[in-house]
């Protein structure tokens, strides 16, 4: 289980949103994404649809992201996805 799991699901919904702001005002490295793809991940299994910045794709491997979505799939067993 990883740390974005464990956390309550409004706590996840406001530290991706400080994540983003964060990236998108330059605090933190683009590099992030990977994180937000997690995230996006988790809440996706929760029932919440959390959008991705618009450069998103553009900025992540989609393969690696889609590689990491699978495994995490195969281990719990559910169905997620990334819009």
């Amino acid at each position: 289980m990883n740390l974005y799991e464990k956390l309550p699901a409004e706590f996840l919904i406001r530290f991706y949103n400080e994540m983003n702001k964060n990236i998108e005002k330059g605090i933190l490295t683009k590099n992030m994404y990977y994180e937000l793809g997690i995230m996006i991940s988790v809440a996706n299994r929760r029932g919440i649809s959390l959008n991705p910045p618009s450069d998103f794709n553009e900025m992540i491997n989609q393969q690696a992201l889609n590689d990491l979505l699978t495994s995490d799939q195969n281990r719990i067993g559910c169905s997620c996805h990334i819009a």
